[in-house]
C-alpha cells in the first residue's frame, strides 16, 4: 500500500546499492533506479550521492530514509489493527528455509496451515541459513525457519525444536556394524560435507571444536549442495557424512543407508527468525502459533 517509490528507495538506502536492491525487490536495475529518479524528481532533490561507483545518502536521503521507515511501520499497524478487527486472516506470507528444513520438514507443516488458512498464499524461498538469516535482515522473506545459530542480535530467534544428527555409511563400509562412531572415525575416513554457509556444515565444525578435534582434520573428498546428493555419494560408498536422521525415513526404511549416532550426542537447533518489528500482519502471527504448536506435537518429526 505504501507509496512503491518510496519502498524501492528504502531498499536502495538499506543496502547503498541499486543491485542489490534490485535482487532484493525482483526487479531490474533499470526499474529501481527509475523508481529512485522519479522520488528524487517529487522532491527536488538529489537522495543519493554518486562517485566512483558507490553511493552513499545526501542529507536529505537520511531523512527520507528514516521518515520512511516511521511510515512503513504505521502501514502494518494500520494493517494489523483492520485484520484485528475483521478477523481477517488472508495475504502473502514470503517464509525461507535452508535446504534441510524446506525439503523435508516444511512441506506437512504449510500444507496443514493452507487447510486451516485457505486465504493465505504462502511462497518458498531456499538457500543455506546464512543466505535465509541475509533474506531477512534486508526483509526480502516475513519469516526464516533456519538450522544453525543466528548471530545477530537485532533479530529475533525462537527454538522450534532440536534435531538430532548421525553419521550416515554405506551397509557395506567397515564402520556399518558400529554402535556409535567418534571424531576420529569421522577424521580417519573420506568424508562428504555441505557447502560452506550451510547450516549443517556450520554446527559439525563447531561440534569438532567442542570435543578438541579441527573442522581441517576431516579428509574432505567432496562438498556437496544438497542432503539428496550427499546421501547419493554415500550410498555408492564414495565416503561417509553427517546429516539430520529427519532427511534419512526413506533411506533407513529400504536399508540402502546405515545411520549411526555420534559419541558424544549432536544435535543443533532449528529456529524460527523474523524482524523485531512490533506490528506483523495476522497472517504471519498466525504462522508463527500454528508452527509452535506443530513443534509441540510433532517433537521426532521435524517441523
Amino acid at each position: 500500500m505504501a507509496d512503491r517509490r518510496l519502498q524501492v528507495f528504502h531498499s536502495v538506502a538499506k543496502h547503498l546499492s541499486f543491485t542489490k536492491a534490485a535482487e532484493a525487490l525482483h526487479m531490474t536495475q533499470p526499474a529501481v533506479t527509475f523508481q529512485v529518479r522519479q522520488l528524487e524528481e517529487y522532491f527536488n532533490t538529489r537522495l543519493f550521492d554518486r562517485t566512483h561507483n558507490r553511493i552513499s545518502l545526501t542529507e536529505a536521503g537520511k531523512r527520507v530514509y528514516e521518515i520512511g521507515g516511521r511510515i512503513f511501520e504505521l502501514y502494518a499497524e494500520m494493517d494489523h489493527a483492520i485484520k484485528e478487527l475483521t478477523g481477517e486472516v488472508s495475504g502473502v506470507l514470503i517464509i525461507g528455509a535452508s535446504t534441510t528444513i524446506a525439503e523435508y520438514m516444511l512441506p506437512a507443516l504449510l500444507g496443514d496451515f493452507k487447510s486451516k488458512y485457505p486465504d493465505v498464499n504462502v511462497r518458498l524461498k531456499v538457500s543455506n541459513t546464512e543466505g535465509i538469516v541475509s533474506m531477512v535482515e534486508s526483509n526480502v522473506i516475513d519469516l526464516g525457519v533456519v538450522e544453525a545459530p543466528v548471530a545477530n542480535k537485532n533479530l529475533a530467534v525462537e527454538l522450534c525444536k532440536k534435531d538430532q544428527l548421525v553419521a550416515i555409511v554405506a551397509p557395506n563400509h567397515p564402520l556399518a556394524n558400529k554402535e556409535k562412531l567418534s571424531v576420529e572415525d569421522l577424521t580417519g575416513n573420506p568424508y562428504i560435507c555441505r557447502e560452506e554457509g550451510s547450516g549443517t556444515r556450520e554446527v559439525i565444525n563447531e561440534y569438532m571444536q567442542e570435543v578438541g578435534a579441527s573442522p581441517a582434520e576431516l579428509d574432505i573428498i567432496m562438498e556437496l549442495g544438497s542432503p539428496e546428493a550427499i546421501k547419493g555419494a554415500v550410498e555408492a560408498g564414495i565416503g561417509i557424512a553427517v546429516l539430520s536422521k529427519a532427511t534419512l525415513i526413506k533411506e533407513l526404511k529400504l536399508r540402502t543407508l546405515v545411520a549411526i549416532p555420534l559419541d558424544p550426542p549432536l544435535e543443533r537447533p532449528f529456529s524460527f527468525v523474523h524482524q523485531k518489528q512490533k506490528f506483523r500482519q495476522r497472517a504471519m502471527e498466525e504462522l508463527l502459533e500454528f508452527a509452535r504448536q506443530y513443534c509441540a506435537a510433532h517433537p521426532e518429526s521435524g517441523v
